[in-house]
């Protein structure tokens, strides 16, 4: 009952007319006290000028406190900055009260006797210590009244003892919705160990250890250090998810509102921030004049990847932005955002790449000089087994996209793939590198320059990985892993997006453009890492279940075919795949009989996709028995020749 009185009057703001009344008052008792210093805590003075003095004294404070404005700050909030502006209040009061006495000496127009300067200066010290003091008074209560005293305060620890690891404490101390208590700081310069600021310990790194947490019942850890590289930085993290502790982090500087840190800006540490890579960026682009001026069309637009190359696409000069996806509701929502955030300079379109008269339609009307081709199916397992709709949407879609490209004369078409079309276990691999060669068939028109972007997972997207692991982590577990040594390759939604802006300006036609994606991540670390990150233990508390690979899925990931190498770019972290040559003739006439094959129907639709790609050989799939029967077929082949 106590603690619904506390937050329900103590928390709110006093009017700053209240805190006015109250620093007018404590100068007033500050200067009577200043006469008892004076004469030695005697009544030895004139007590009967009092009643004329204090009120000179009061409408002086009052003057300059509305001046200097120093009544406005809120108590609870009390800095460094608000004593400075009761010093600047005390001043301008000393002095107005110091030229005051002397004008009055001179032309004598009040009826009182002159007030000592000693007085003025004993008064101006005492009031400087008497406001400062009770505006930290007030505070100190209101925090232990409301934050500190309950039971169920949450202990916290800040690793950075520097001025970071001070304004974070600030940030937490002052919000007025935490029940929250700072137990220290944790510092790496051990000559800061033992020492205290604001009445909060420094401890010494060495000093954090599980016996240490569980002690002093810590249950989050708070990363506040500006000046450190992300390397240095994801080793410290990665040093706390051990513990049985959430680990949090400060945003940089640069990102705090208004040059100050918001308690609702200290997140919960990302897996992102985990990942053996550092962020890559892209200087010195050249996309900005590549997409001045220019028509551009987004498939796929309301996707993941889609959604994040109009947002970017969005910030450049372009001419006009038209954006399709057959997903209405996202496409909704993208819509509405876009809009929100003051751009207005784009249509989006429901409509499907499996239609082309509709997308001629399209191209007819709009003319694109730029076509990001994003729109495809993605996920392993569903498209096993529904080989049409992958091979209608990722192979004739693509293929009916890349000849309007050359039919309305676009200059540039970048198609987005993946590194599950570099030796394909399954049909979602193999339509992708199908629409690839497509690509670089159509590149042999000399027309519109074709370019293709292959990177690997994207962290975030629809379907991946980490948005699962939450999932499963909030239902309480168990995550499901598919084998304990499977690994993956991983970006950003900004990243793979930037990447593929860049290569639509870097491209020539022709390029397969891949990232230096640094080690491939195991999966099972990184379900364990999440746990971990979640405060949770792995496996007391949430369990890892390894179910077996999927229909399809690779063990490891690859960036490269066979028969490929790199080049490299002038972006150190961007290269260039250099394919093996292609019989274009022959692949194109495939691809066209794959189209038309599945067009009707026909059963031998995932057999002439492995004749087309011929490194496409299923894993862990009932197609498997595809590939014995082709093995079996080249076999008896050979003996036939050499009959």
């Amino acid at each position: 009952m106590i603690k619904d009185y506390l937050n329900n009057n103590v928390t709110r703001y006093a009017s700053k007319w209240l805190v006015l009344g109250i620093d007018v008052t404590i100068m007033i008792f500050a200067f009577v006290l200043s006469y008892l210093v004076r004469y030695n805590l005697t009544l030895n003075f004139d007590i009967a000028q009092l009643p004329f003095q204090l009120p000179i004294v009061a409408v002086v404070a009052t003057i300059a406190f509305l001046i200097t404005g120093s009544y406005k700050g809120v108590v609870r909030h009390t800095g460094v900055k608000d004593v400075y502006t009761i010093f600047n209040a005390i001043c301008l009061s000393s002095i107005l009260m110091i030229l005051l006495v002397l004008a009055n000496k001179k032309l004598d127009v009040f009826n009182w006797t002159t007030i000592p300067l000693q007085i003025i200066i004993i008064h101006s010290l005492i009031a400087f210590l008497a406001l400062s003091s009770s505006r930290y008074l007030f505070k100190t209560i209101y925090h232990n009244m409301v934050n500190k005293n309950f039971e169920n305060a949450k202990k916290v620890l800040i690793y950075g003892a520097g001025e970071s690891g001070i304004i974070t404490h600030s940030a937490i101390t002052n919000h007025s919705k935490t029940n929250v208590k700072v137990i220290g700081y944790v510092d790496n310069n051990s000559e800061k160990a033992g020492k205290s600021i604001n009445g909060v310990k420094v401890y010494d790194k060495n000093e954090l250890n599980e016996s240490f947490l569980v002690h002093h019942n810590i249950s989050e850890i708070i990363f506040s250090i500006q000046n450190i590289t992300p390397a240095a930085l994801r080793a410290l993290v990665e040093g706390m998810v051990d513990f049985p502790v959430k680990v949090k982090i400060v945003p940089p500087v640069e990102d705090w509102i208004n040059g100050e840190l918001n308690f609702s800006q200290i997140k919960q540490v990302q897996i992102e921030d985990l990942l053996d890579r550092p962020p890559i960026s892209i200087e010195n682009s050249k996309i900005s004049d590549e997409l001045k001026d220019k028509r551009i069309i987004v498939t796929g637009g309301a996707g993941s990847i889609g959604s994040e190359l109009v947002r970017q696409i969005c910030k450049y000069s372009y001419k006009s932005l038209v954006i399709i996806d057959q997903a209405e509701s996202a496409l909704y929502d993208l819509q509405q955002e876009l809009k929100q955030n003051g751009y207005h300079n784009f249509l989006p379109i429901v409509g499907d790449i499996r239609d082309k008269n509709r997308l001629n339609q399209i191209f007819q009307e709009h003319k694109p000089n730029l076509v990001f081709h994003a729109a495809a199916y993605k996920h392993v397992p569903l498209m096993e087994y529904n080989s049409y709709e992958a091979i209608k949407i990722n192979v004739a879609g693509t293929k009916a996209l890349a000849d309007l490209a050359i039919q309305y004369n676009v200059e540039k078409f970048i198609f987005v793939s993946t590194d599950k079309a570099v030796n394909p276990t399954n049909v979602m691999g193999g339509t992708k590198r199908i629409a690839e060669m497509y690509i670089s068939c159509m590149q042999q028109e000399n027309k519109t320059k074709f370019i293709t972007t292959r990177f690997g997972n994207v962290l975030g997207s629809n379907g991946s990985v980490i948005p699962l692991f939450k999932k499963q982590i909030e239902k309480g577990g168990p995550l499901t892993v598919t084998h304990k040594d499977v690994t993956r390759f991983f970006m950003t939604i900004p990243e793979a997006s930037q990447l593929v802006l860049e290569a639509g300006a870097m491209g020539h036609g022709g390029e397969i453009f891949i990232f230096d994606m640094g080690e491939s991540v195991k999966i099972f670390n990184l379900a364990k890492n999440m746990i971990k990150l979640s405060g949770l233990k792995y496996p007391e508390e949430i369990d890892i279940k390894v179910t077996g690979l999927r229909p399809g899925e690779k063990l490891y990931e690859e960036l490269l075919a066979n028969g490929e190498n790199t080049m490299p770019t002038y972006h150190k972290k961007i290269m260039i795949s250099k394919v093996r040559e292609l019989d274009y003739v022959k692949i194109r006439s495939l691809i066209d009989e794959l189209c038309v094959n599945n067009m009707f129907f026909k059963p031998n639709t995932v057999s002439l996709m492995k004749e087309i790609v011929p490194e496409f050989i299923s894993n862990n799939s009932e197609l498997c028995a595809l590939d014995k029967e082709k093995n079996t077929k080249i076999k008896k082949e050979v003996i036939a020749n050499v009959n």
